[in-house]
């Protein structure tokens, strides 16, 4: 067994697992925020009904998403310390700040938005969601500062043992940070909307609180296609930006070996020859490749025969060739993910235009399974991210092999890799558990504590906007 491999293995199952909970966490938080501002506005109590449902997903989310970031942190102490030991003077103050600003706003926030209903004034208790929303997305900003190091190291001075950062400017303005944050925001909003969108349908299938989940359904498909269409621009820019910073990376991802002609057609199709490094068979569109990275229809890209020799060059002898198969359909995943997203999206949000219940047809029956596309393309997304720097762990900077803990066996990391397997494996059962028995259960019309607490339950026609 080698060590590196399940090292990367852990890594990967830690991060890909947690990673299903931060950006539905993001997008929750928005979609909610939005929800309670509806009620404050409107002084309807089916807004108030709507984003208590929502609220408690939110909270169970929440709480699952921490305890995977935990594990995540232990893996990198375990398998990763020769790496930590390398970046943590750079780490430090950005992790440092996620932990004491960002997540102790979100929690802070939380437990005042949890206690605050009828204690509070209406406003100061919707300000309490949005600075939970805030801060999801603040820990978002702050881990990603650390992520783009590792993509584009800036802001640093090598010593005989570290990177010892000089520069906090340089990493708060590094350019994969202002074009990978964007990108991951929108992402992380879509997910959540499409997570409501698609409970929603379901609920409307089974003709559960028809008035309820049809502006549930309303309100998350207008967030979620307006965000799956500005994602079509983030994902875009992020991209040109790696065919930059990063050919390599994008050289795989089209499996391009050789210098592109001048228009680069782009490859829909391809059977990809690592061996004989080239590709046995393609379907191509002409021009495309050259308009997604230049908005030209001209200019070559850099093929990965000629950016292998360009690294041997610079860095020494070596393979820093990613892996290109699996970069090549990672890649066509996401971006097919997120063009069915935005489809549904303008769809969803066409048949439940003026506030009309979508009959229980086939799009009805499509959207719970829907809710998986976020999911499947923030995966791909990110396996794409970190294996199309592979062989770095620190790009140009320190390679992924010298990065893990020496002292640990390959079997002590094999124990571990099962032991938190198993660990997330129940907690994935569990938090089904509990998002299935929340989304089941009834949304009564009315609470007797609330309506003696809440003035804007005696509105005059409120009580006749949610159906049991």
């Amino acid at each position: 067994m080698d060590p590196l491999i399940i090292a990367r293995l852990q890594f990967a199952s830690t991060t890909i697992f947690h990673y299903f909970f931060v950006p539905t966490s993001i997008g929750l938080a928005f979609t909610i925020a939005i929800m309670q501002t509806m009620y404050v506005v409107k002084k309807k109590d089916i807004y108030r009904k709507m984003t208590k449902f929502w609220g408690a997903l939110f909270l169970i989310n929440f709480a699952v998403g921490v305890v995977t970031g935990i594990f995540q942190e232990f893996q990198f102490g375990m398998n990763w310390s020769t790496y930590s030991r390398f970046v943590g003077d750079v780490f430090g103050p950005s992790l440092a700040i996620e932990g004491l600003l960002a997540f102790f706003l979100e929690s802070t926030f939380i437990a005042v938005w949890v206690f605050g209903w009828n204690r509070l004034p209406k406003k100061v208790h919707l300000a309490s969601i949005w600075l939970v929303s805030i801060g999801t997305i603040a820990s978002a900003f702050w881990i990603l500062s650390a992520n783009s190091f590792m993509q584009n190291p800036v802001g640093f001075e090598l010593t005989a043992e570290r990177a010892q950062m000089n520069n906090f400017g340089a990493i708060l303005t590094n350019p994969h940070l202002w074009a990978q944050f964007p990108h991951v925001l929108i992402t992380s909003i879509v997910t959540g909307a499409f997570l409501v969108a698609g409970i929603s349908a379901w609920k409307l299938l089974r003709k559960h609180d028809i008035e309820m989940f049809k502006r549930s359904f309303r309100i998350s498909i207008i967030i979620g296609a307006s965000a799956a269409f500005i994602m079509l621009f983030t994902g875009h820019w992020q991209a040109q930006y790696l065919v930059e910073s990063q050919p390599m990376k994008m050289a795989a991802a089209e499996a391009l070996w050789e210098t592109s002609e001048d228009p680069a057609p782009f490859s829909v199709f391809a059977s990809i020859n690592t061996e004989e490094k080239l590709n046995d068979y393609e379907i191509q569109i002409p021009y495309l490749l050259s308009f997604l990275s230049f908005n030209s229809f001209s200019g070559s890209l850099e093929g990965l025969n000629q950016l292998q020799a360009d690294y041997e060059a610079e860095y020494g002898p070596g393979n820093y060739i990613p892996p290109v198969k699996t970069l090549f359909w990672v890649f066509r995943i996401m971006t097919g993910s997120g063009g069915l997203l935005l489809l549904l999206g303008l769809y969803g949000g066409y048949v439940s235009r003026k506030n009309q219940v979508p009959k229980p047809n086939i799009f009805l029956k499509i959207m719970p399974w829907a809710m998986a596309l976020p999911f499947i393309a923030n995966t791909a997304g990110w396996m794409m991210t970190e294996m199309g720097r592979q062989p770095w762990v620190v790009y140009g900077v320190m390679k992924t092999e010298d990065a893990v803990s020496p002292s640990v066996t390959a079997g002590e990391m094999l124990f571990s890799l099962i032991t938190f397997t198993l660990i997330y494996t129940v907690l994935a059962i569990l938090t089904v558990f509990l998002f299935k028995r929340h989304i089941e259960k009834p949304v009564f019309v009315e609470d007797k504590e609330e309506q003696t607490h809440d003035p804007f339950d005696s509105e005059k026609g409120d009580k006749n906007h949610v159906a049991t």
